[in-house]
């Protein structure tokens, strides 16, 4: 198939999901609708499982991954990343809580190895799922394996709309303190600054290079990649993931002026690099068969509900210590089971929707988004790898 032809069907299909969102205002994110579409047309044959291939927009994204994480970083000002230490401990309650829940129940029905297949991809993503089957495999626990990579792959069935829909009732909350003129940003009550330092820190920060330069979208691309490379290089010294690695080279890059706040935005390039992080989420569900799906189906299920009653009673339990609005804390905690792009995505649908005016939407975007990236980071980059590196050990 034609690269440009391969793209073009891929995009109409996450089109159709845009259209779907914003048509029901975010309670069906784009993500949900552009996974469950394609898993069907891969597996009824309309369109080929090798289209995500064919299409070669699936190395953009690998390679502007890295950029991505580096521009999450510059999101949030270091004050509001130093108010954000609830939003981590909510987020290791939840999925600590989750993998202990999965671990207690999932063996009276289907064995300890099952639970510990389960246990990690759900609490994480990608590597969390690597670390997981490959250990099976290792264990000669082979015909386990396609339990992680279903998981990995339909937890976000379960996480998204449930995510929507709790952000949608915290936005709700939100309003109504707006409207009753009790409204105070989350962030600068936290940090205890003046709201216009916490949203303007970045950009108010004396830039390292003459801001004349800084408005060319190649200069600050080529920036951007210094810190995703530096991020890659790490990683093959540390061994620590990349994405941890850009997330702070982002951060630090902001709050010392070596980038400009929202940098891929400026350099023209965020709309491409998300668009092919999409290409990259679904082309792991060319690998799923019906038959994988049905041979595993009890087990997976099982998994996928009591792994996400874990979490749920864990950001319950973490925002009553840390009063918070149980919505928020548990939507923070769900993003366990996406990470990102879909924790950005939602938040943004989310506030799109739920603003009335692009003022009120902003307010509600600021409210959300750093809980949700951070919450994110937490349990995908950090947290679900040392559990799945753990559990394994003990098969």
């Amino acid at each position: 198939m034609d690269p440009v032809v391969a793209t073009l069907i891929v995009l109409a299909i996450i089109t159709v999901g845009e259209v779907v969102s914003i048509a029901t205002r975010a309670k069906v994110p784009t993500l949900l609708v552009v996974m469950i579409g394609i898993f069907i047309l891969f597996k009824t044959g309309i369109i080929p499982s090798n289209i995500i291939e064919a299409s070669t927009f699936a190395v953009v994204g690998a390679v502007l991954q890295p950029a991505l994480l580096v521009h999450m970083g510059t999101l949030i000002p270091m004050k509001v990343m130093k108010s954000q230490y609830q939003a981590v401990l909510i987020t290791l309650i939840g999925i600590t809580i989750s993998v202990f829940l999965m671990l207690l129940v999932i063996p009276l029905f289907f064995g300890y190895g099952t639970a510990v297949a389960g246990a990690g991809p759900l609490t994480g993503g990608l590597i969390a799922y690597l670390v997981t089957s490959e250990a099976l495999q290792e264990a000669g626990l082979a015909s386990l394996v396609a339990i992680p990579i279903i998981v990995l792959t339909l937890q976000g069935v379960i996480g998204m709309p449930l995510t929507s829909l709790l952000l949608r009732k915290h936005s709700l909350n939100l309003r109504r303190s707006m409207d009753a003129g009790t409204y105070v940003a989350a962030a600068v009550a936290e940090a205890k600054v003046p709201e216009s330092e916490i949203v303007n820190a970045a950009s108010e920060k004396k830039p390292l290079i003459p801001k004349k330069y800084m408005q060319s979208s190649f200069i600050l691309l080529f920036l951007i990649f210094i810190g995703g490379a530096l991020a890659v290089g790490l990683e093959n010294v540390t061994g620590i993931s990349y994405s941890l690695f850009g997330l702070v080279i982002g951060i630090f890059g902001a709050y010392i002026g070596f980038y400009p706040d929202k940098v891929l935005e400026r350099a023209n390039g965020f709309s491409i690099a998300m668009v092919g992080l999409v290409f990259i989420v679904v082309s792991s569900l060319a690998s799923i068969t019906w038959a994988n799906i049905v041979s595993v189906l009890p087990a997976v299920a099982t998994i996928l509900i009591v792994g996400t009653i874990g979490l749920v009673i864990g950001g319950f339990i973490g925002s009553k210590l840390f009063k918070w609005d149980p919505t928020k804390g548990i939507s923070v905690v769900l993003t366990a089971m996406y990470g990102f792009p879909a924790d950005y995505l939602i938040s943004q649908e989310v506030s799109r929707s739920m603003g009335r005016t692009k003022e009120e939407e902003e307010q509600i975007l600021n409210e959300i988004l750093p809980p949700m990236l951070i919450g994110g980071f937490t349990s995908v980059t950090v947290g679900s790898v040392i559990i799945a590196s753990i559990l394994v050990k003990t098969l």
